[in-house]
């Protein structure tokens, strides 16, 4: 592994994408090598999504000890679940769970579950396909709360972050913000960066709330990877890092496990997980052939694009790091299908579909401009990015296997349901 020219590259890219502060770790041959630019060592930046995994852990300790069941019917703990969730299916994203309700009216986890799950339309019966869930999660936070007797807050502190060696800081909740470096909008014609305030709700906390530096990230990839701190049986560590039946995460990762996505290169198999806060971005990636964990925190919303070019700068470095491309095999492009176009929802979000041409399609989300579709085989799409125009990210549209309609769209690995089949 060439540190040096990891460390010219990622300079070089921050100055191209104007992102204020990164950090990099990279645990490796058994050393861990860390490198900062704009930002200290000990530095905490919000980590979105990557709360994730932490949470995925915590329940997996749990399950590990015997406090809570991968397979139980969690309307044990909360009458107003269907008796066929379980907690596989929340670790899995393959329960059927909108992403999140918009209309967040409780500061208590076990309320808040109750009300989205009473009043929310699921995409699917649970185990039969994969849509990326907040709520789902919410759901896991509350399920720790019951088993450990403690908040979240607490139980993640007691439970994990305590045996890992990682200082507690959180964006929401006891203690929000202490020792949390904020993130930023970059301007991109003028490179100014302005610090934006979090706004993560308090009952969101269990999916997105924490901070942390690299170095944090990677012990917990080091864990992951089956280093001490050994908080989790082997087999329960092994089943997080395995494809879970019907997880399909397509536009996000080539698989997904429990709390973990997966990402394949050159026949190795990576898990981690990326996250985005409110001008935030950071990645986790970990081969548990070898132990190699790789850490990138940002603190600017294009930190995605910084690492989504530093991957390649990696492998070149010697350090061939596994991550996910959804334009790879995009070759023949196809003329829409009429029936793609209607109205799609996820929870209180409503995605629409009309002609734009003879050969696109426009997507507006929630009545706003989002993208423009072209169609390939197997009715994926690239979407051409409304605001900045770039072309990076794709969705697809999937037929009920039943009646051969379409019936969903997925982006960014959330399923929308149909809810009109005329066009719009």
């Amino acid at each position: 592994m060439d540190t040096h020219r990891i460390a010219t590259r990622l300079a070089d890219l921050v100055r191209a994408h104007r992102v204020p502060g990164v950090q990099l770790a990279v645990h490796h041959d058994g050393r861990t090598w860390t490198h900062e630019i704009g930002l200290p060592a000990d530095a905490a930046v919000p980590i979105g999504s990557i709360t994730k995994t932490f949470t995925a852990t915590v329940a997996m300790a749990l399950v590990s000890d015997g406090d809570l069941e991968l397979d139980a019917p969690l309307s044990d703990h909360l009458p107003v679940v269907s008796d066929e969730l379980t907690l596989r299916h929340l670790l899995s994203h393959t329960g059927g769970l909108p992403s999140d309700p918009e209309d967040v009216r409780s500061t208590s986890l076990r309320r808040h579950v109750e009300q989205a799950l009473r009043d929310l339309d699921p995409l699917h019966r649970p185990g039969e396909g994969f849509s990326y869930s907040n709520i789902g999660y919410s759901l896991i936070g509350h399920l720790i709360e019951v088993a450990t007797g403690m908040t979240w807050w607490e139980a993640m502190d007691a439970v994990l972050l305590r045996p890992l060696g990682v200082r507690p800081r959180f964006t929401t909740g006891p203690g929000a913000g202490v020792g949390v470096v904020p993130g930023h909008a970059v301007n991109a014609d003028t490179g100014r960066a302005v610090p934006v305030e979090q706004s993560l709700s308090l009952v969101d906390a269990p999916a997105g709330a924490l901070a942390a530096g690299a170095t944090d990230l990677v012990a917990l990839g080091r864990m992951l990877g089956g280093s001490a701190p050994h908080l989790i049986d082997p087999h329960d560590l092994d089943l997080m890092r395995t494809p879970a039946r019907h997880a399909e995460p397509f536009g996000m990762a080539d698989g997904w496990g429990l709390g973990l996505a997966l990402f394949q290169r050159d026949g190795v198999r990576w898990v981690g997980h990326d996250g985005t806060a409110d001008g935030t971005s950071c990645h986790l990636r970990i081969n548990p052939a070898d132990g190699t964990t790789v850490a990138l925190t940002s603190n600017a919303g294009p930190g995605f694009a910084l690492w989504r070019d530093l991957v390649p700068e990696l492998a070149d470095a010697g350090l061939p790091v596994g991550d996910y491309d959804g334009m790879r095999g995009l070759d023949h492009r196809i003329a829409p299908p009429p029936d793609c176009t209607g109205r799609f929802r996820n929870g209180d979000v409503e995605y629409a579909v009309r002609p734009l041409d003879r050969g696109r399609l426009a997507l507006t989300v929630d009545g706003e401009p989002f993208a423009d579709l072209s169609l390939f085989d197997g009715l994926v799409f690239a979407m051409r990015d409304s605001d900045t125009g770039d072309t990076n990210q794709t969705g697809r549209f999937l037929r009920d296997p039943g009646d051969g309609d379409i019936r969903w769209i997925q982006i960014g690995g959330r399923l929308a349901r149909r809810q009109v089949s005329e066009m719009v």
